[in-house]
C-alpha cells in the first residue's frame, strides 16, 4: 500500500506531538513552553471546556459516523441524509465529525429541516475543510477530546459504512456499553451488505473463541431503512 506523505506546510498533528515518548535525558529540552506537556494540558482543558459549554444545552442528540470518502455519488450519502432528516424532524440533534462525505450528509439532513446540526471537526491534513451544514461548529486538535463530545452528548450512535475511524467509534461505543461505562443506548449499523461480514466474524470466530459473550452480539442493530433508524432510537430513548 502506498504511504501518503504529509503535504508541505502541514505541521504534525497535535495528538502525534502529545503522544511522542519523552526525549532522552541527554538531549536538551526545548525552551519554548508551548511545546511542553504542561501547556498541552491547559490546551486540552480549554478544548474540553469549550466543547462542554457549546453542547451543554443540546436536545437529545444522535452521533452519526461514516466515511469521509463516500460522497453524493454513493447510495449511502442519500440514505444518511434521509435518516438524519427524519431524526431531526423527530426532535433529535445530530452530531457528526463535521467533515466531508457521510459526515456532510448527516449534517445536511438535519440542517435542511431546521434541526440542530453539530460538527465536531478535527485538524487533519486529509480533512482540511469542515462541511457547510452546521448550526454549531467546533474544531478540535485532539482526537480523544473530540470523541468525548460524541459519547457525552449523544443518546445513540448511527454508524454508516466507513474505515478505521468509523470502526474505532463503533468499537469504542460497544466497549463502553458492554462495560457499563455509559447507558445502553442504541448503536445502529446502517447498510446490511456492508456490515454483514463483520457481524459474521463477531458471531463466528470471536464468539466461538469466548472473546465476547452471546449477549454482546445483541448490543447493536442493523438496518437499511431510514425510518427504522428513527423507530429504533425512539424505542430505546423513550422519546
Amino acid at each position: 500500500m502506498e504511504t501518503s506523505k504529509k503535504p508541505v506546510g502541514i505541521r504534525d498533528h497535535e495528538d502525534k506531538e502529545l503522544l511522542q515518548p519523552p526525549a532522552p535525558k541527554e538531549e536538551p529540552r526545548r525552551a519554548d513552553f508551548t511545546t511542553q506537556d504542561p501547556w498541552r494540558i491547559l490546551r486540552i482543558q480549554g478544548e474540553i471546556v469549550e466543547g462542554f459549554d457549546a453542547l451543554s444545552r443540546l436536545p437529545k442528540a444522535i452521533a452519526v459516523f461514516g466515511s469521509a470518502r463516500l460522497g453524493p455519488d454513493s447510495p449511502y450519502y442519500e440514505a444518511c441524509r434521509e435518516s438524519t432528516r427524519r431524526l431531526a424532524e423527530a426532535g433529535y440533534a445530530i452530531i457528526t465529525g463535521g467533515g466531508p462525505g457521510l459526515m456532510a450528509a448527516g449534517n445536511q439532513g438535519a440542517f435542511e429541516v431546521g434541526g440542530t446540526s453539530v460538527g465536531c471537526s478535527i485538524e487533519l491534513p486529509q480533512e482540511p475543510v469542515a462541511n457547510a451544514y452546521q448550526t454549531i461548529a467546533l474544531r478540535f486538535r485532539y482526537f480523544f477530546v473530540r470523541k468525548l463530545m460524541f459519547v457525552k452528548y449523544a443518546v445513540g450512535f448511527l454508524i454508516f459504512p466507513g474505515g478505521y475511524g468509523t470502526l474505532d467509534e463503533l468499537f469504542e461505543a460497544l466497549t463502553l456499553v458492554q462495560t457499563d461505562k455509559i447507558e445502553h443506548f442504541p448503536i445502529i449499523l446502517f447498510g446490511t451488505a456492508y456490515w454483514q461480514p463483520l457481524i459474521d466474524w463477531l458471531k463466528g470466530p470471536v464468539l466461538k473463541a469466548g472473546c465476547i459473550g452471546r449477549e454482546d452480539v445483541e448490543l447493536f442493530s442493523v438496518t437499511d431503512d431510514p425510518q427504522a433508524v428513527v423507530d429504533l432510537v425512539k424505542q430505546t430513548t423513550g422519546n
